[in-house]
């Protein structure tokens, strides 16, 4: 049977910055039924009932309440986020040079492969603060240009013959993306309104540039997502780390979320983690812990007990084994694309896996008959660290960290094992289950 890769790669697509990955998760919960709460308001949440809730506008946080009562409850918990490595346009970000030329200054987001982003068609997304009647509550607008307005050029090999021997790299001065070249008076007019940016922007969403208060835009890879491989082993494209675990989350709710279980059924997709988590958004924050409180409306003693029964998945990528660099890998612990979802482990607790939870990770799998491979580092080589661990400061939660193993995790462009994807919402139907 031919796998569908299709609904994943128009995901991937539509969600170009970490406020777009959102919308296209709330888009899909709300027509599947889900009703959104807002944390400043009061809830009333029904059995069996759906809902979720976003948080700036970058996290969401969907949930099915179990049909336990307080004193039995637990959580099923996924969790991945919506943020990827890449560059931030900075305001007042016009760079006016020779001949007309604008380029933009920009700030390095995460921990990208800067090299990546030479030399392709570059487009902008992200939310633009409109001013309303109360200065406490902006109107907040998405917008995505869904066009090549940019491109960073490489510096030709005849001007750095030693490039391909090592380069390298300043983001203030190698990396600035360049828009276009206009007249003077077109740039005075310009000016005028405030810079490229937001007339763009606005020429985009309908407004006067004037109207933005403040803006977070993120610049993207104007490149569509992909097939690739002699029999579609592959897919490719930007933010696979870590959207493609955000939406194998998002299929495995959806697949579950009209069927009724003690458990109540939680994905958790914060913000931030590419820069540390440590935002209101992200899992160094209380959101999670809070929302919990919330759905369980027993005792703090009841709530503790939940907790205790609980599990929780980390799902962030893994790191695929290269054929071209075997020696950065362990000897025997190197997952490889293909080989379905990974347990990562790291002895100095980098994740939150311990043998416990490896082994409840590995019984899943085998109940729903996908591979499971094992990740750890080359014992010479440090290692990242990833939500689960983090949360842990938040919550005493039983969990494993996994993913699926990918090339290039940081790159303007990514490539996952197409079966991967499969295998990964198996498991995660499974634990919804």
């Amino acid at each position: 049977m031919k796998i569908k890769i299709q609904p994943t790669l128009q995901r991937l697509e539509r969600s170009t910055c970490n406020f777009l990955a959102v919308e296209t998760v709330k888009r899909e919960l709300k027509a599947a039924g889900f009703r959104e709460l807002r944390q400043e308001e009061e809830w009333s949440i029904q059995g069996a009932g759906k809902y979720f809730m976003v948080k700036n506008g970058s996290a969401i946080f969907a949930f099915v309440k179990g049909s336990a009562k307080p004193g039995e409850e637990e959580f099923r918990i996924i969790s991945a986020h919506s943020d990827s490595p890449c560059f931030k346009v900075k305001p007042n970000a016009e760079i006016y040079g020779d001949g007309g030329v604008v380029s933009l200054n920009v700030e390095k987001y995460g921990g990208g492969i800067l090299y990546t982003w030479f030399d392709r068609p570059l487009s902008m997304s992200g939310r633009v603060m409109l001013a309303t009647s109360d200065p406490f509550h902006p109107e907040t607008r998405l917008f995505d240009l869904e066009r090549g307005v940019a491109t960073i050029p490489h510096l030709a090999i005849h001007f750095n013959r030693d490039v391909n021997e090592g380069n390298p790299l300043s983001v203030q001065k190698d990396m600035k993306p360049v828009i276009g070249f206009f007249s003077n008076e077109r740039i005075e007019q310009v000016k005028s309104r405030g810079g490229f940016v937001r007339l763009m922007v606005a020429e985009r969403l309908g407004i006067e540039p004037e109207e933005i208060l403040d803006y977070e835009i993120v610049l993207y890879p104007f490149e569509k997502p992909s097939v690739c491989g002699v029999n579609g082993e592959f897919f490719q494209s930007a933010r696979i780390d870590d959207l493609s675990m955000v939406f194998a989350g998002l299929d495995a709710l959806l697949a579950t979320c009209d069927t009724t279980t003690p458990a109540t059924r939680v994905l958790a997709v914060f913000d931030n983690e590419e820069t540390g988590s440590g935002t209101k958004q992200g899992a160094a924050s209380p959101v999670l812990r809070d929302l919990l409180e919330r759905i369980n409306k027993g005792s703090r003693e009841d709530f503790l007990r939940a907790i205790a029964r609980s599990f929780m998945i980390s799902a962030d990528n893994a790191h695929a084994w290269h054929p071209n660099y075997n020696e950065k890998y362990d000897p025997t612990n190197h997952p490889v694309i293909g080989g379905g979802p990974v347990i990562k482990i790291n002895a100095n607790c980098k994740y939150m896996t311990d043998a416990e939870g490896a082994s409840v990770f590995r019984s899943l799998c085998r109940k729903a008959g996908v591979p499971c491979q094992t990740f750890v580092n080359h014992s010479d080589v440090a290692g990242g660290s990833t939500l689960g661990n983090i949360l842990t400061s938040q919550l005493d939660l039983r969990g494993v960290d996994m993913g699926n193993a990918i090339w290039a995790m940081h790159s303007a462009r990514e490539t996952a094992g197409t079966a991967d994807q499969f295998a990964a919402i198996k498991v995660f139907t499974t634990f919804f289950s």
